[in-house]
């Protein structure tokens, strides 16, 4: 008999696979969103948001206020971070939330909502700024327009609400009753953040225009002698690949975004400006 067989049955020794659904993976279930904190934020943005939940491993945009936030992160399947975009003009409000996942929207919570709120000196800048841009705030600043233009006491009002302070050199008292150069005078303004190194401030030139945020200083110069002519608050900067584009709130020529560029081409042809980088 070999050794290699048998003539013995054997017993079958395979037993049957049990059919059975296993439960559905979970990176293809429906994502949905549980939750996002912080709850609320600053006016000017910036502020990190994380959105927890489940299947959001393809998460591919957020939209805060109906405006994209930035660095969309997905960290995993149960959490993606965003940083907020700013307010609307710069106001407190409610905020209505969105998030998709490869193009379609994500089921969030009813009550799924985020709060811009002034909490930064940035914030009450730029809260000021677009309130008063062309609703004067005579009773507490007056208007200088009548000796030559309000653009500087605006300026000036808006760091006021930043948290710089009045001293012998730079203040308005009175509804301009008592103001001095520094405040209200485009020329000795500029001068003066020249001048004051205390105040923290650095000089951008034009070309320097990627480093500029919102809530610094634009300085205009007409027409191209040195001696600026016209001062304005960034209200807006926008990227787009190469290019920054600028845009700033003032008096004068009222104007919550007024283009820079068109300022300095088709306003005022041969223009340039200047900016003072405002530390946070």
């Amino acid at each position: 008999m070999s050794a290699c067989t048998s003539t013995q049955p054997v017993a079958s020794t395979s037993t049957p696979v049990a059919s059975s659904t296993s439960s559905a993976d979970a990176s293809s279930a429906a994502p949905a969103v549980s939750g996002v904190s912080p709850a609320a934020g600053a006016l000017s943005g910036g502020t990190t948001i994380t959105i927890a939940g489940s299947g959001l491993s393809k998460v591919d945009a957020v939209m805060v206020g109906g405006v994209p936030a930035t660095d969309v992160t997905v960290v995993d399947d149960k959490t993606v971070t965003a940083v907020t975009p700013a307010a609307a003009n710069f106001q407190p409000t409610d905020a209505a939330l969105e998030v998709s996942a490869a193009g379609e929207a994500v089921s969030l919570p009813g009550d799924a909502a985020y709060r811009f709120e002034s909490v930064t000196p940035l914030d009450k800048q730029m809260q000021y700024a677009l309130s008063h841009w062309k609703d004067y705030n005579l009773a507490e600043w007056g208007n200088l327009n009548p000796v030559g233009g309000d653009c500087a006491n605006f300026v000036s009002q808006t760091l006021i609400q930043r948290g710089w302070t009045q001293n012998p050199t730079w203040h308005n008292t009175n509804q301009t009753a008592d103001w001095t150069p520094a405040w209200g005078y485009v020329p000795a303004m500029d001068q003066y953040f020249q001048a004051t190194p205390s105040l923290g401030l650095t000089r951008l030139s034009l070309d320097q225009r990627d480093q500029v945020k919102v809530g610094d200083v634009a300085m205009f110069d007409w027409n191209q002698n040195d001696i600026p002519d016209h001062v304005m608050i960034v209200s807006q900067v926008v990227k787009d690949g190469d290019k920054t584009i600028i845009k700033a709130v003032g008096h004068n020529k009222d104007f919550d975004y007024r283009d820079l560029d068109e300022t300095i081409t088709v306003e005022h042809p041969g223009g340039n400006a200047w900016f003072w980088s405002v530390p946070l």
